[in-house]
């Protein structure tokens, strides 16, 4: 379905890189706009910075081009790829009931791009930036509807210009499928007429739409809007027309509904561990660690094609953020163990603007806060971020850690230890209290000592081949690496050593040339015991 990386002249938007699927695996995605709204991320030069009160849902003013100016920010924290939110034309009629179209969500004609975010030239601009940096292009496209302000809207002004090419106005049946592919989404208020794409004209058209957007402005993959609405075979061709990496929104926790979408395009974004995280992590919250174990596990065992592809995330436009949702305050700032999983399981870590800055917003239009009040500042959030992104890219160039598949190695009320590759993570519900639990057993005798990446301390190990994880400081997560990985990452001063050298402690949580393999295989073998306070 996907070209190999190959070089397209794009005149203005420069090189596209045209990644495929496996590429697309060793990014982290900055999410930036509504699911990355460009209305909210970075304003222009002179724009007034307290304009923008997120309950008025209108315009802050918010460009590509300012997007572009702040891509510093962005890289500086390790990530290699930004997803924006759509760049179509949008509804600019009278305000509604919900607010204006500052999301980029209410399409009007696709065929047009959205003036309030720039020009043709300031999207190319932003590609060409990107790509200068060594970095992809997420694009937000939305194919299942249209935007309209009442059921019996005018279609002249959109691209599909006939009614034959939309389904009738019907409400959804959540109950029903082919309801919920033909019927239309919001209600009288904002109505979202569902465009017929079982129609050959309309598929047609699309393929070539995408394939010409794709060109154009350089893009290197799609974010796919409402995926589930549409029938699942329509998207196989639309893919193969657009020739880059497809990421598709298939809303729930429902994993044979989203295995079967994963099928025609590259990836989905992972909603079952999102639901499943939230039921963990959450604090107070019922810590299910047992659900998280299964979700994992029916994922490995069961219906998805690829588990590695898969776009993790903690935040969207579509969910509360997690200062929101989780009250204690080692789960919001310092180093969250909901977000630690994302990052160290299967898939593709995608994070929402503002989450690095540990933004709140329980809700449309609370979640769409704007980034500029943060002042761009590093924080510990922040920091956490870019330790994880900094961690996986080495781990994604010197081995096969991307392509590996991720293994529960037990899970309790207290915590769940996972083991992808050879790094071990541990992450715990447990919050702020401070505990002293051994929840990790290693039998290995010629084990010595792993390295904990996010401390930059070193584990030592009993004499009974013992590691203990002890809370004094709250439930922060523990991701364990061999040493012998860690030479040469820059991570805790695991600089690369000269040849013929050995690597020693360096008093600072350095490393120290031992590696917990064996471990890892005592694991396999079940002998590394979860245990309990």
């Amino acid at each position: 379905m996907f070209h190999s990386l190959a070089l397209l002249s794009l005149g203005c938007a420069g090189v596209a890189f045209a990644a495929t699927a496996d590429q697309w695996r060793s990014r982290s995605i900055y999410q930036r706009v509504l699911l990355i709204i460009t209305d909210r991320y970075a304003l222009p030069d002179g724009a007034d910075p307290t304009r923008c009160n997120v309950t008025e849902q209108t315009w802050c003013g918010g460009t590509w081009n300012a997007i572009k100016d702040k891509l510093d920010y962005i890289q500086d924290a390790g990530f290699s790829a930004i997803w924006i939110s759509p760049v179509s034309q949008n509804y600019e009629g009278p305000r509604t009931s919900y607010g204006d179209a500052y999301h980029g969500y209410w399409l009007a004609d696709a065929s047009q791009l959205n003036a309030r975010f720039g020009t043709s030239d300031d999207l190319k601009a932003l590609s060409a930036e990107l790509h200068r940096r060594g970095m992809y292009l997420m694009v937000d496209i939305v194919a299942n509807n249209v935007m309209a302000t009442s059921t019996t809207p005018d279609y002249s002004n959109y691209m599909f210009k006939e009614p034959t090419q939309y389904h009738p106005y019907c409400p959804i049946d959540w109950n029903n499928n082919t309801s919920i592919q033909n019927c239309w989404l919001g209600d009288t208020n904002v109505t979202l007429p569902d465009i017929n794409t079982q129609d050959p004209t309309v598929a047609s058209t699309y393929s070539s739409w995408v394939s010409n957007l794709v060109q154009e402005y350089g893009i290197d993959g799609l974010r796919i809007d409402a995926a589930k609405h549409v029938q699942a075979p329509f998207w196989s061709s639309f893919c193969e027309s657009a020739g880059v990496f497809c990421l598709g929104e298939v809303f729930g926790d429902d994993i044979a509904e989203a295995s079967s979408y994963q099928r025609v395009m590259d990836s989905i974004l992972n909603y079952p561990l999102y639901d499943a995280v939230v039921q963990g992590f959450t604090i107070p919250g019922p810590a299910n660690m047992s659900g998280l174990e299964a979700v994992m596990n029916q994922v490995q065992k069961n219906l998805l094609r690829d588990p590695t592809l898969l776009g993790n995330f903690l935040e969207n436009h579509d969910v509360p953020r997690w200062g929101s949702q989780s009250a204690d305050p080692q789960s919001l700032q310092r180093c969250s163990n909901a977000m630690v999983i994302t990052f160290m399981s299967d898939g593709i870590p995608i994070v929402y603007y503002g989450q690095e800055q540990s933004l709140g917003g329980s809700a449309d239009p609370y979640n769409r806060g704007p980034l500029w009040p943060s002042h761009y500042e590093k924080t510990v959030a922040y920091n956490l971020t870019t330790t994880l992104n900094k961690l996986r890219n080495y781990l994604v160039n010197n081995t096969d850690w991307a392509q590996s598949r991720t293994q529960v190695l037990r899970a309790a009320s207290n915590g769940i230890a996972i083991m992808k590759g050879n790094v071990v993570t541990i992450a715990t519900p447990i919050g702020s209290p401070v505990m002293s639990i051994i929840i990790l057993r290693y039998h290995d005798p010629e084990m010595d000592c792993a390295s904990s990446i996010l401390t930059c301390t070193q584990w030592a190990v009993g004499s009974n081949g013992t590691v203990e994880v002890q809370y004094t400081k709250g439930g922060a997560p523990v991701i364990l690496v061999p040493d012998d990985i860690l030479q040469g990452s820059g991570l805790c001063r695991a600089a690369a050593p000269e040849p013929g050298s050995t690597t020693e402690t360096n008093g600072e949580g350095g490393v120290r040339g031992t590696s917990i393999y064996r471990a890892a295989a005592a694991v396999l073998l079940g002998l590394l015991p979860l245990l309990l306070a």
